[in-house]
């Protein structure tokens, strides 16, 4: 048996969801490039559940369900009020998505109909819990979700208490269709292989929200954002990321292993926070970014990710930097549960093997001869 480090290119189990063809991106088949402009992440996430886009009275029905299940149990807002004000953004997450499995008389009925109703609930809730956080932190109480809206809309109002700019609506929902499945990336992998044992759907969402906090993976547009305050304005950009190059360091939101040509949903984002710039009359973080993309695709040839754009669209947007990565899992709970769906559809247990490095032919010493 040979490794391969972080099993790049090893092929581990089928799937119908998602694909990445010769640098393109499909969900179930369709070009996210049609389905970041012509559907809404609801459409999506009904698309990767059930293999096909609603008709208008199934996207009815869908869209009840999230208003339905928006409310999160009044036990996990108490435990979000004890969280120390410190915690990380996805440990919070994490958390209380664990602990929404206690307050769930279904969670551990495994039929199909049930886990997809859990998979429902779960999208519904996510959002709840992530600006019940965000607001709780600042002493500020939850606002109860809306019913009858989209996911997007949602999300801001919960977390603002105002009625949001529709442009603003847009953005994020086009935002969430990006980000809404990936193939068999690191936190999808992680629910899959939780799940294999035929563990539940919510410890399954849980390891994956686990894998997306790291910085190499979901953390990746707030590292962006950090570098963004660091260089300050478009005058430092030319010395900050020279001086970056030449000390071959990382550039947080370049590149990608998948992706030789460039990730398929940089454009949209690139695209979506000029708009916003334009619109709030602050192009500065656009700006700039433009201006890295240059240098560093100018010196290394590589191309941003979904990550670079996103952190200047979500600052333009007023959401502070730690809540974007628990957005990224507000949007991929969709992809994570359509593969936890399908992997329960035909189970079996994920045990890979290691190729053993360690010392041979090792003999058991007497302690008082050890030294």
């Amino acid at each position: 048996m040979t490794a391969t480090k972080g099993l790049e290119g090893i092929v581990a189990t089928t799937s119908s969801i998602s694909s990445i063809v010769d640098g393109v991106l499909t969900y179930r088949g369709y070009d996210i490039d049609d389905l970041a402009a012509n559907a809404s992440f609801e459409e999506v996430a009904y698309l990767l559940w059930y293999g096909k886009l609603p008709t208008k009275s199934e996207l009815d029905g869908l869209l009840k369900q999230l208003g339905e299940y928006a409310p999160i149990p009044a036990q996990v807002i108490e435990q979000i009020k004890l969280f120390p004000k410190n915690t990380n953004s996805m440990a919070a997450l994490r958390t209380a998505v664990s602990s929404l499995a206690l307050y769930d008389e279904s969670a551990n009925d495994m039929t199909p109909e049930a886990n997809l109703r859990k998979a429902v609930k779960l999208q519904a809730q996510l959002p709840t819990i992530v600006a019940a956080f965000a607001r709780i932190r600042k002493g500020l109480e939850p606002v109860a979700p809306k019913a009858g809206v989209s996911v997007a809309y949602n999300f801001l109002y919960m977390l603002t208490g105002q009625e949001p700019d529709q442009v603003a609506v847009k953005a994020l929902d086009q935002a969430l269709v990006l980000h809404a499945d990936h193939e068999l990336n690191a936190s999808t992998f992680a629910a899959r292989v939780t799940v294999a044992t035929l563990s539940d759907i919510y410890s399954g969402v849980t390891s994956a929200i686990a894998a997306l906090k790291g910085p190499l993976h979901g953390g990746a547009n707030e590292a962006v954002m950090v570098m963004l305050e660091e260089i300050g304005s478009s005058a430092n950009v030319e010395p900050y990321i020279n001086a970056k190059l030449a000390a071959r360091e990382k550039i947080m939101g370049f590149g990608h292993r998948v992706y030789k040509n460039g990730d398929p949903r940089a454009k949209h984002l690139q695209k979506m926070s000029r708009e916003l710039g334009k619109l709030t009359g602050n192009m500065e973080l656009y700006e700039m970014s433009v201006k890295i993309e240059e240098i560093v695709t100018g010196q290394k040839g590589l191309k941003p990710n979904v990550d670079f754009y996103s952190a200047s669209v979500y600052t333009t947007l007023n959401i502070e930097r730690d809540l974007f990565t628990p957005i990224f899992a507000i949007s991929r709970v969709s992809g994570w549960t359509a593969h936890i769906l399908e992997q329960y559809e035909n189970n079996r247990l994920i045990r890979p093997r290691a190729e053993y490095t360690g010392a041979v032919s090792q003999k058991v010493v007497p302690i008082d001869q050890r030294s």
